[in-house]
């Protein structure tokens, strides 16, 4: 069993076809990119991924987008793909590393052990030419136990308090014009800027021109070069609760335990008109 967060394309090619892992799709695409996550899924997809839908596996009585729903909610989502206690879960979107880090975070804070992310993704696995297929995949109902760990998902309350006393630094993944609020935000109806006391740490920083992550010595001088200190507690933010775990997954990485994430992140942070906002 690896004892990082992350597999190679190699190590997950070796067990493909072991019957406790579970390979699964957790694609997700930003408004306004013109992609459809679920119809590039049918097209092609690693053998025997099942299709993790973050919109789908979220809580229904919020109007925030793919917020981390209750634990029987996530039970029950889980079963139905197939998925159970006991198996080991790798994560991989067709990005490389953009909202696998995400689905990967949701298995972890509802108290899953072996869950990892593919380390490149499916563009990584494709251009080693690697098998794809188009096989409708339907996994047996398995028993999911879920067990939330309240301390792993910050709300508004927390942030306003973290805000107001600057304990705990805030990492926003947004790119820095989103940040600055320069660009506009892909949502419409939010503010531009950031949380005062704010770090910028724009989630691509953290892989290297093939999509695979930087090893640890590159991933503490990209924190280092950022001003984020690593021996200090971490909230992680970005537009919507999704590349906030790639910053939670560098930090795993090195072994940083501190750290929590703001599920809201800025569709709450800068959709409300009593938050303060920072711009550049």
């Amino acid at each position: 069993m690896p004892a990082f967060p992350l597999v190679s394309t190699a190590w997950l090619a070796d067990h493909l076809e072991a019957p406790d892992v579970v390979v699964v799709d957790a694609s997700y695409h930003l408004p306004t990119a013109g992609r459809d996550a679920d119809a590039e899924y049918r097209a092609e997809h690693i053998p025997g991924a099942v299709r993790f839908d973050i919109d789908a596996v979220s809580d229904p009585a919020s109007d925030l987008p793919h917020m981390l729903p209750q634990p029987h909610v996530f039970s029950s989502r889980m079963r139905k793909l197939g998925i159970g206690d006991g198996q080991t879960i790798v994560v991989y979107d067709s990005v490389g590393c953009f909202s696998a880090p995400r689905a990967w975070w949701m298995f972890k804070v509802m108290g899953v052990g072996p869950v990892f992310v593919l380390d490149g993704g499916l563009p990584k696995w494709k251009a080693e030419g690697r098998p794809v297929d188009d096989a409708v995949v339907a996994r047996p109902d398995r028993h999911f136990t879920a067990r939330l760990d309240h301390g792993a998902v910050a709300d508004l309350a927390a942030m306003r308090r973290i805000v107001a006393d600057g304990n705990c630094q805030v990492v926003d993944a947004r790119p820095a014009g989103r940040f600055a609020g320069t660009d506009p935000e892909p949502r419409p109806g939010l503010r531009g800027g950031h949380m005062p006391g704010a770090f910028n740490m724009p989630s691509a920083v953290f892989t290297a021109e093939d999509g695979t992550f930087l090893p640890p010595e590159q991933l503490r001088a990209v924190f280092a070069g950022a001003g984020v200190d690593l021996d200090r507690p971490v909230t992680t933010s970005c537009g919507s609760g999704v590349t906030a775990a790639v910053i939670t997954l560098a930090l795993t990485v090195l072994g940083h335990r501190d750290h929590n994430l703001y599920d809201g992140s800025w569709t709450e942070w800068g959709g409300r008109q009593d938050t303060e906002v920072v711009t550049d």
